[in-house]
């Protein structure tokens, strides 16, 4: 497993984790807000009312209707990514992560407007009848290079395959596996439910719904999207009222290190600007899923005479999903104080770090030199060789970093008794020969833990916890049945719609088996698979760009013959 990980980390560190990424799904959104001038604002309005419905036909083809394909995609991107996420960009970027998340939601309504169109404008029918569509069909129609006597470059048919074979294994990346994770961890931290428990009762339900393909998932998702918002809502500003005092300091911290990176504070080590920035748009992504081309796939199935009005109802889900959700869940991260406090925990041997030498996070200098080596600035020399472990503490000067934190109060037991014995470790990280021993003690945490705990920071107490629990419940579980839509729609594409049954029984298999694997390689895996539909797609809206405008303009030239202003 540990292998398996620090291989995803390494490509992590090339494709999505890389610069040259960022810069191309942030350039999209900043390219096309200004060449479309700024539509997220001047068509925010309009995107209400076509989702109320007031232009439907009744000759309109499709499956769903405007506020089902919008529930829809919502419930794909509304998930672990709002409660989860969010904690795991402050986690490792601090405050300023949450700007970065902010503005690449705002930019995202531009780039889920661009790809929502082209994807509905280039949809099909399958051989069952039911619509097919998303962003492989705009690049197989749209992105072939043609040549003399009529000739092409079939470079759309391969792109598109390409991006659909990404598709199906970010239904698991995204879709399926860290959102079971997360809710089973979530149950187990919060009501003692069994791993495997949880992931059984919720994998039938899943099978129960995603057999009735789009139609039933639409209607499930219809009512359940909005029933579940009220929920974190609620609990959300129960935390943050109970916090008042915190929330003009938080609002600062999240503007105030946007260029320097935020400094050490608590058991947090600090984080630079490259970090910082690289993680808020990493998980502002995640969560919105902008220029991922995931969203299309369930907008293509909605009935519109012309694809722009669609575009402009995928201009609400980045707005609805980060810049609303996102940012509640950051502030009450913030305004309650947990995100940098060490808290008592069971300890992920991944996210465990022996470092040769003892550090002090009340030293300046070790506080630096630790920071550095978080962000891949530069390392620290790491301990190879055996702890001596006696009645469940480890003896010896080496300092342990637990989930970015230098570990305190470390206990190490097996089978729930204190441990006496040794730990290999190599290279700074604990081998196979420890499995069966668990660790404890106090370090920061992150993902849907975080949440939890400042959930219970106010005057709702442990009570809150179950907000999160329930929220996280029907987000993430939402999202795996919005995700296995979009892989079916990818395994149509491929191998046609008969094999989508078959692809189902798979989805589901896995759903259960993430349910009780490690979620540090899950974050992990999901990162990649992201990268690898988000690519594909963000080149071909930039190459149809010209199209996308022209496209806009007919829109709005009939739009203004059939209702005069």
């Amino acid at each position: 497993m540990q292998q398996i990980n620090d291989f995803f980390n390494l490509l992590h560190q090339y494709i999505g984790g890389n610069n040259w990424f960022i810069f191309l799904l942030l350039g999209t959104g900043v390219f096309f807000t200004i060449y479309l001038r700024f539509p997220q604002i001047r068509y925010f309005r309009h995107a209400l009312r076509i989702v109320k419905g007031k232009y439907d036909k009744k000759s309109d083809k499709g499956d769903t209707s405007h506020f089902q394909a919008l529930t829809t995609a919502l419930s794909g991107t509304v998930g672990t990514g709002n409660i989860a996420g969010v904690a795991l960009a402050v986690h490792l970027g601090g405050p300023a992560a949450l700007f970065w998340m902010l503005i690449t939601a705002f930019l995202g309504m531009c780039t889920k407007f661009v790809e929502v169109t082209l994807s509905h404008k280039y949809r099909d029918f399958d051989e069952k009848g039911m619509v097919a569509g998303g962003p492989m069909y705009y690049m197989k129609k749209r992105l072939n290079i043609p040549l003399k006597g009529g000739r092409q470059i079939k470079t759309g048919y391969w792109l598109g395959g390409f991006f659909a074979i990404a598709t199906i294994l970010s239904s698991f990346g995204s879709g399926s596996l860290p959102q079971i994770n997360s809710i089973s961890n979530s149950i187990f931290a919060t009501f003692g439910v069994s791993h495997i428990i949880t992931g059984g009762v919720l994998s039938v339900f899943l099978a129960l719904i995603i057999i009735g393909g789009i139609k039933r998932i639409a209607m499930v998702t219809a009512r359940l999207v909005p029933f579940m918002a009220i929920i974190y809502f609620l609990g959300a500003f129960a935390v943050i009222l109970f916090n008042y005092q915190h929330i003009i300091p938080s609002l600062v911290s999240i503007f105030r290190d946007v260029f320097t990176g935020t400094a050490a504070l608590g058991g947090f080590l600090g984080a630079g600007l490259s970090f910082a920035f690289t993680n808020g748009v990493n998980r502002g992504l995640f969560s919105n899923e902008a220029g991922q081309g995931s969203a299309p796939i369930a907008h293509a199935a909605a009935k519109a005479h012309e694809p722009v009005s669609e575009g402009m109802v995928a201009i609400l889900e980045p707005f609805i999903d980060t810049i609303v959700i996102c940012f509640l869940t950051g502030l009450v991260l913030l305004s309650s104080g947990v995100w940098n406090e060490k808290l008592p925990n069971q300890f992920q041997k991944t996210d465990i770090e022996v470092l040769a030498d003892s550090y002090d996070d009340n030293v300046a200098d070790d506080v630096k030199k630790l920071k550095d080596h978080l962000s891949y600035a530069a390392g620290v020399p790491l301990f190879t060789g055996e702890l001596t472990v006696m009645n469940g503490q480890i003896e010896g000067n080496q300092s342990i970093l637990h989930a970015r934190s230098l570990a305190e109060n470390i206990m190490v037991r097996k089978g729930g008794e204190l441990y006496n014995g040794k730990i290999t470790v190599a290279g700074g990280k604990v081998t196979n020969s420890a499995n069966d021993l668990t660790f404890s003690g106090y370090s920061l945490i992150h993902s849907a833990p975080l949440t939890t705990v400042a959930y219970t920071r106010s005057f709702l107490g442990n009570f809150g916890k179950y907000i999160v629990a329930i929220g996280l419940l029907l987000f993430a579980f939402s999202t795996a049945i919005a995700w296995s839509y979009y892989g079916d729609r990818a395994v149509t594409y491929l191998i046609g719609a008969r094999y989508v049954t078959g692809y189902r029984i798979i989805f589901v298999i896995g759903f259960f088996l993430a349910s009780f694997t490690d979620t540090t390689i899950i974050w992990n895996l999901s990162l990649l698979t992201v990268a690898f539909m988000a690519i594909p797609n963000l080149i071909g809206l930039l190459v149809l760009h010209r199209e996308v405008k022209t496209t806009i303009r007919d829109y709005w030239t009939e739009f203004r013959k059939e209702i005069p202003s």
